[in-house]
């Protein structure tokens, strides 16, 4: 505490949430975000993008909480200012969601989804890179390993087409994993043809190979689960086993029922 009010003092602030001086996340403000993400729960169901229009699943996500009150402030702070201590407080809430969502699988890639070059110049970081990095810092990762195998960009021309579409290509996921369910196909979605196309593996000599490996794909908010779905195209088409996803926050109709909770999951037994 004696360090985060030196550090006030050096360079004055206010709480994100409730405007209160000298922290971006008083006291209050932090234990309500907190709450908000200690138990993680399934949201894919909220997603349109992610549901076939028989109701199943297509890509299951785990979220650490819902896209509101403290923790949206939270979030949209972070993305704009990437403060530490915001940074500090989301990251722990991410690391529950993703021990949640992967169990006891072993060596997973968790796969950011990527920025555009316009935000990233904006702001001058990603956002789920950073939080991602955090966890890695302090070996909140788990058994999982941090791979930045996509970009933004698309290489597709139309006789890739047919390989766009992951209907019916996807196996089914590992039995018994917290995240299992069916997969049918991916794309639905108001956001679905904008993000179409906009993302593919990394290229390079160093890229990562995930071919064959199990990977879980990491993104700060869903909403219709577009971008999600798109990013999973890209990690399948590079080879990689798409296990599913995991988000910081998950938006959903004010009338939507209490998503089910994660069981397993960390959420709850620490700060």
């Amino acid at each position: 505490m004696a360090g985060r009010e030196l550090l006030a003092l050096a360079a004055p602030v206010e709480c994100v949430c409730c405007g209160t001086e000298d922290f971006a996340l008083c006291g209050p403000c932090e234990r309500a975000v907190r709450i908000l993400t200690r138990t993680p729960f399934r949201a894919e169901g909220q997603a349109p993008a992610l549901m076939d229009v028989n109701g199943s699943v297509i890509l299951p996500v785990v979220a650490a909480g819902m896209y509101r009150e403290e923790l949206a402030q939270a979030v949209l702070s972070f993305k704009k200012h990437g403060q530490g201590q915001l940074g500090a407080v989301l990251s722990k809430a991410l690391g529950r969601a993703i021990s949640g969502a992967a169990g006891t699988l072993q060596g997973y890639c968790l796969i950011p989804v990527p920025t555009t070059n316009s935000a990233f110049r904006k702001r001058g970081f990603s956002p789920v890179h950073l939080l991602l990095r955090n966890l890695d810092r302090r070996g909140g990762l788990g058994a999982g390993n941090l791979t930045n195998a996509l970009r933004k960009g698309s290489a597709l021309t139309e006789g890739a087409a047919s390989n766009h579409d992951l209907s019916g290509r996807l196996r089914a996921l590992v039995p018994a994993h917290p995240l299992a369910g069916g997969q049918k196909g991916l794309g639905r979605g108001a956001r679905a043809k904008r993000v179409r196309g906009s993302m593919q593996a990394r290229l390079s000599p160093l890229a990562p190979d995930i071919r064959g490996r199990p990977c879980i794909i990491v993104d700060d908010v869903l909403t219709t689960g577009a971008t999600l779905a798109e990013a999973a195209r890209a990690v399948h088409r590079a080879g990689g086993v798409v296990m599913g996803a995991v988000v910081l926050a998950a938006t959903r109709p004010p009338d939507a029922a209490d998503p089910p909770a994660v069981h397993g999951a960390t959420a709850g037994t620490g700060g």
